[in-house]
């Protein structure tokens, strides 16, 4: 027997819920075609593994899914406390999706500060299962709870599961030669194998991460196993949870290929390889660690075995003019780092404009200004990318939109600075870099032919008939300059900061030549070639264009899709490639009466627009370190509609 059922998540989400089904002397099984779940504790609870893994388990499975990774900027704050509360939130769907979600319909909150950060983001009738052992009068008041939510009733809109995570995970484990602090360590485990049980998640995988991970400390490995096991066991046998979730594959969702679950910075990382391979030219990258560029770093380093160097420089000045040195010795430069470092390479990056060098800036994007909020978002690094030097030093400028789209991002921006020896900057962001969907792996066949022609012998032929190397003897195409590797026969040249005179490339004065050499490093930078914007407007009937760039993708186009949805019109269109713009940019923006342009930041895109194109767009902005939400951008759009 099977009957239409509706729950909290349907009225507050969107989510369509379909048949409830029942198998003899089974739990009720309801099916759902998306869920948002949202894990949260303290900083050393483990909550972004618990979160990961649960993400990998769905990627295998086979759904669509978007991540948003939140923690706090201290490497260990204070437990307990407000600040000290990291979170993971994980949407996945049986069809394609764009956003971690608006809104979570699962908590699980492992302590009153996690739940009192927490519980404001949850529609009515949300899940919330509690780690009730955390809730103790000293946990509570820390956190500003008079009394017992639990008890008090401020929780009765929602359906609340009280678990003792923390006693089940010890008596879980009461076999195992642990101290009790050793066995409580585990009780992340517990709950992801609760949820597990609870959206039917695959867990052999889990299991061998587990083994693998604790390779060293088989006891330990063994733990996380038993109570990732006694998780599964407590959701299927305790009457507190009376109905599991089936989430389907995402079938029709993506196109035919091998698919795999990856990050911002990790599908970036890859990128930057792939590039070097298709250029068939060394990777080097010099750095600094920096949140939340650092990963990158990381990875690269494991890479040896693809002609990968990295270098982990004294500061942030040191690691781009060691990347500007590897890029005059012939490699594939890359410095990777945040606004803060972009700040401190500033000088070099001019250096390499006026070098004329392939170097690519990798700027994941965090809150600031200064230090500001190294594990929050923000799209503020614009008008830094674009003018933050002295002098006129134009530099080409390239922004990923989603997670796995940093893969291809990668390889466009180096496509950029080989052709046409520059640098390049890359700007991602936090919510890029954190975030997580699947990508599909490429055949090498589809990649981009980046070789390289490096100058073999001279250029130029003097009034006497003598043959020289002229390192300023630009292509006529692209107006590069020829790149000589050091030690070549007979291409020795000068370089340096000072101005270099047209051709010869020695030191010049002369303010004719000034002013030529940088209009033609301008012309080259106007003269990239990129593809025209796209524009979706499926009737072409549409007043209003919503344009974005960067990470606002998502959001964007989840909120264009609800509008439609609801029987509206609206144009959209993203742009990757912000300096130069796309040349037929200017022609969309004439086509609609009204643009609106969403970022994060007070509106920087739209004054580089405003100020090319003479158009009136209205800016839309947040910069509270979180990414859009779509229902956020869905309101103001249609109020600009209606407008």
């Amino acid at each position: 027997m099977t009957s239409q059922v509706s729950s909290p998540a349907e009225q507050a989400d969107g989510t369509v819920l379909g048949e409830q089904r029942k198998p003899a002397g089974a739990k009720d099984v309801r099916r759902l075609d998306r869920v948002i779940i949202r894990f949260a504790g303290d900083s050393g609870d483990g909550m972004q593994l618990t979160g990961d893994r649960f993400t990998s388990e769905t990627a295998s499975f086979g759904n669509d899914l978007s991540t948003l990774p939140n923690f706090p900027a201290e490497i260990r704050a204070p437990a307990g406390t407000l600040p000290g509360v990291s979170s993971f939130q994980l949407h996945f769907a049986d069809h394609d999706i764009l956003t971690p979600g608006d809104a979570p319909n699962v908590l699980v909150a492992m302590n009153p500060a996690a739940l009192k950060a927490n519980v404001g983001d949850l529609p009515r009738g949300a899940e919330i299962i509690v780690n009730t052992d955390e809730f103790t009068k000293r946990a509570m008041q820390k956190v500003g709870y008079d009394s017992n939510p639990l008890e008090d009733g401020s929780l009765d809109g929602y359906s609340l599961h009280p678990v003792p995570l923390t006693t089940l995970t010890v008596e879980a484990l009461k076999d195992f030669d642990l101290s009790r602090k050793e066995a409580e360590r585990s009780k992340n485990m517990f709950a992801l194998g609760l949820l597990s049980w609870m959206y039917h998640r695959p867990t052999e995988g889990t299991e061998k991460f587990l083994t693998s991970k604790f390779a060293k400390k088989p006891d330990i490995a063994a733990a996380n196993i038993a109570a990732y096991r006694a998780g599964w066991n407590f959701g299927e046998t305790t009457e507190d949870f009376a109905v599991s979730y089936e989430v389907a594959p995402a079938a029709t969702a993506f196109p035919p290929g091998v698919y795999r679950n990856i990050s911002g910075n990790l599908a970036l990382a890859y990128g930057l390889i792939a590039a070097s391979r298709q250029a068939d030219l060394p990777l080097f990258l010099g750095s600094y660690p920096i949140t939340p560029a650092s990963d990158i770093l990381h990875e690269l380093s494991r890479h040896k075995n693809f002609g990968v160097r990295t270098f982990q420089a004294e500061d942030e000045i040191a690691g781009i003019g060691a990347a500007l040195g590897a890029a005059f010795g012939g490699s594939l430069a890359v410095t990777t780092t945040s606004g803060p470092g972009v700040a401190l390479k500033s000088e070099t990056i001019g250096l390499a404009v006026s070098l004329e060098l392939p170097l690519l800036i990798v700027d994941i994007q965090r809150g600031g200004p200064s230090t500001g909020l190294p594990t929050k978002t923000e799209q503020a690094d614009l008008l830094q990318a674009m003018y933050g030097r002295n002098g006129e030093a134009p530099v080409p400028v390239v922004a990923p939109r989603t997670p796995a789209d940093c893969f291809d991002a990668a390889l466009e921006a180096a496509r950029i600075a080989l052709t046409y020896r520059t640098p390049v900057f890359l700007l991602s962001d936090g919510y890029l870099a954190n975030g997580s969907e699947p990508w599909r792996i490429p055949d090498t066949e589809e990649l981009p032919d980046l070789s390289v022609r490096f100058a073999r012998g001279p250029n130029h032929t003097m009034d006497d008939g003598t043959e020289v190397f002229w390192p300023y003897q630009r292509d006529p195409h692209t107006l590069a300059r020829p790149w000589a590797v050091p030690g070549t026969p007979g291409l020795e040249h000068r370089i340096g900061g000072i101005e270099k005179q047209d051709g010869t490339g020695n030191i010049s004065y002369d303010p004719a030549n000034h002013d030529f050499m940088v209009r033609t490093r301008q012309a080259k930078v106007d003269g990239v070639e990129v593809p025209d914007l796209e524009v979706d407007d499926p009737d072409g009937d549409a007043r209003v264009l919503v344009l974005g760039w960067g990470s606002t993708y998502g959001p964007i186009t989840a909120a264009v899709r609800r509008i439609r949805g609801a029987g509206g019109a609206i144009a959209q269109a993203h742009l990757r490639h912000v300096n130069p713009f796309p040349r037929n940019l200017g022609e969309v923006l004439e086509r609609y009466e009204k643009v609106v342009i969403p970022e994060m930041n007070l509106g920087q895109l739209a004054t580089l627009v405003r100020a090319k194109y003479l158009v009136d767009a209205d800016s839309y902005n947040q910069v509270n370190g979180m990414p859009f939400k779509a229902e956020q951008l869905a309101t103001a759009l249609k109020e600009a509609i209606d407008g």
